[in-house]
């Protein structure tokens, strides 16, 4: 069996094409099929999260290509930024994965199907609407950002991430 194990940044060949829902690329261990039938097992570092265009290679020097399902999802539009970043807010609020996209000059939310979720945007005023894509969730603050492959922007951190930061609180003796 080909285990597929280092993740690499470019490649002169592709042997192979892996597709995988979104639940399945954030795992580090892993049994799939190619799509040529093949079984392989996926190791990576813990904390690893697959996204749709990753290569990784092979104990036997193959590179194989990941592939984001189409997946049951929600995609939430609105009528202007305003409520779409009140939208945002409230999934973020209730620790909700969320796919932040933008397409044509527009932006969007995506969500995993959950019609309580789903209740509650179309409260806010946010028109929901069922599809089958695929589900690229930010990673969020301390998560290192990542990029859309096929979007047509860029995600770029603002600011470096800092790897450990001190979390000040109302309690703490005040610094001089």
């Amino acid at each position: 069996m080909l285990t597929l194990n280092t993740k690499v940044e470019q490649t002169d060949k592709i042997d192979g094409e892996l597709v995988l829902p979104y639940d399945q690329r954030e795992k580090s261990r892993l049994r799939a099929t190619l799509v040529s039938g093949e079984d392989v097992a996926v190791f990576t570092v813990r904390g690893t999260v697959l996204r749709n265009g990753d290569l990784l290679r092979g104990d036997d020097g193959r590179v194989v290509k990941i592939t984001a399902a189409l997946e049951p999802t929600y995609r939430v539009d609105a009528a202007d930024a305003h409520l779409l970043l009140r939208c945002a807010f409230h999934l973020g609020n209730r620790h909700t994965q969320a796919h932040i996209g933008h397409l044509n000059g527009v932006g969007f939310l995506r969500i995993r199907k959950d019609p309580v979720l789903k209740e509650m945007l179309e409260g806010l005023g946010a028109r929901v609407s069922e599809e089958q894509a695929a589900f690229e969730p930010e990673a969020g603050a301390y998560g290192g950002g990542h990029h859309h492959h096929g979007d047509d922007h860029h995600h770029n951190p603002l600011a470096p991430i800092p790897l450990r930061q001190k979390i000040h609180r109302p309690s703490d003796p005040k610094e001089s």
